[in-house]
């Protein structure tokens, strides 16, 4: 996420700006306080003043109350809660376009909470899981699903700063998760999807194979020490590969290839095929610190393959075109990047966190009606891809999240005392140290 976003959304997460989380409940404050003053010297322009003000309306007409002193009444007044919840759930279904019943509606925003839960559990598992423990959910926070309540929360003087921040993120997360979903909806994303494996599978793979039928190999290859970089390969069978115990050096890694005709040949191919989780889409809008899933999530449909040699990349590429003709679709070429044909040539940086010295084939097809991302390595390239320093995925995810401010922004130093700067280093040495040492 761009420090220069000026998105409400980010903003509200801001510990530095106007929206900061502070010790004290906002309700406690007089006009005149000190708090109060400083968010007003942290409204320093006319845009900020706007988005205040529309921010501050839609709280209180959410909450179905006149001013910010009534919310005080409400959050004694359950009955009153119940109604506010119930009424809170009608408006959102509709705000998002969800279709159904009144439990419909409410299964539905209740995904969006666990999509803003699991974006915060799949930082804890990987990119931050030494620090599990410090990032931790408030139980209360992890047990609420109702936006109204979490709204309520913000203003209730029993909960700790750390769980009334929480209770904003969550909020924050579900509106994106929402706003992800509702694109989805209106795209049909989830029939394009299988629409996309069966192109696949009619027209692209061999039709000598039955559809899901693998062979496994392994690749031994060798790595130079300092960049750790493919010096060399070979492949091995299965059983050849349970007899070797890497060097140090040296890494074994599995391959479970598909095959494609041409020209009467068959060709392996290692694939990956992907629809991305709701919880990558919402770590995406947060690193491009953008709210709309249209501007900012253009991969939703996704293909990384991996072939042998250059040659057979360019076979596969032609392949895959033939195969959009025998469907009865012209297939178009879109945002062509290609740094696999020359070791001297570096690929342009786009992405915060990317490495110039990543190697590969990157476009974007578009047929049948749907625009389709692929990622085309060879067995060299992929290899880097896995294990090379200051290219390898597992560095890739570290930088990008701590380099576009997005794991400062979700764990404020001031909250979970944790210095962002330092556990970035750390986690980029770890993953190395299991990419080299295990």
């Amino acid at each position: 996420m761009t420090t220069e976003s000026q998105n409400t959304m980010f903003l509200l997460l801001n510990q530095h700006g106007p929206f900061a989380t502070l010790k004290e409940s906002p309700l406690n404050f007089s006009p005149f306080s000190r708090p109060s003053r400083e968010m007003v010297c942290k409204l320093n322009n006319r845009e900020m003043i706007t988005q205040y003000r529309i921010l501050r309306n839609q709280v209180l007409d959410f909450l179905d109350v006149p001013s910010f002193f009534d919310i005080k009444a409400l959050l004694k007044d359950h009955d009153r809660r119940k109604e506010i919840e119930r009424r809170s759930y009608k408006l959102l279904g509709n705000m998002f376009g969800i279709k159904g019943n009144e439990r419909e509606i409410v299964s539905t925003l209740n995904n969006y909470s666990r999509t803003a839960d699991g974006v915060i559990r799949y930082l804890r598992n990987k990119v931050l899981a030494p620090y599990s423990s410090h990032i931790e959910m408030t139980n209360e926070i992890d047990a609420t699903s109702s936006p109204a309540e979490l709204i309520l929360i913000l203003f209730d003087d029993r909960y700790h700063q750390k769980a009334r921040f929480e209770a904003k993120r969550k909020l924050v997360l579900m509106n994106l998760a929402g706003s992800i979903d509702q694109r989805e909806r209106e795209t049909n994303i989830e029939s394009k999807f299988y629409l996309f494996l069966d192109f696949l599978n009619e027209y692209v793979w061999s039709q000598t194979a039955k559809i899901g039928e693998l062979e496994i190999v392994y690749i031994l290859s060798n790595h130079e020490p300092e960049q750790f970089t493919c010096r060399d390969y070979r492949i091995l069978s299965r059983k050849d590969a349970e007899k070797v115990h890497p060097a140090k050096g040296q890494k074994l890694t599995l391959l479970k290839r598909r095959r494609f005709g041409t020209n009467g040949h068959e060709i392996p191919i290692y694939v990956s095929i992907r629809k991305k989780a709701p919880e990558a889409k919402v770590l995406k809008l947060l690193r491009k610190g953008e709210e709309n899933p249209a501007v900012a999530v253009d991969d939703e449909l996704g293909l990384m393959g991996v072939l042998e040699t250059v040659r057979d990349v360019n076979t596969f590429q032609k392949h895959l075109t033939q195969s959009a003709i025998k469907a009865s679709s012209f297939m178009s070429l879109e945002d062509v990047s290609d740094s696999l044909t020359s070791s001297s040539c570096h690929r342009k940086e786009k992405n915060i966190g990317s490495s110039s010295k990543t190697a590969m084939l990157k476009f974007f097809a578009r047929l049948g009606g749907m625009r389709v991302e692929f990622i085309v390595h060879t067995y060299e390239s992929y290899l880097n891809y896995i294990y090379q320093r200051d290219v390898s995925h597992d560095e890739y995810e570290v930088k990008r999240i701590f380099d576009s401010g997005v794991a400062e922004l979700l764990f404020p130093r001031e909250i979970y005392h944790l210095d962002m700067k330092v556990i970035r280093d750390r986690q980029i040495e770890r993953f190395r140290r299991q990419i080299e040492e295990f």
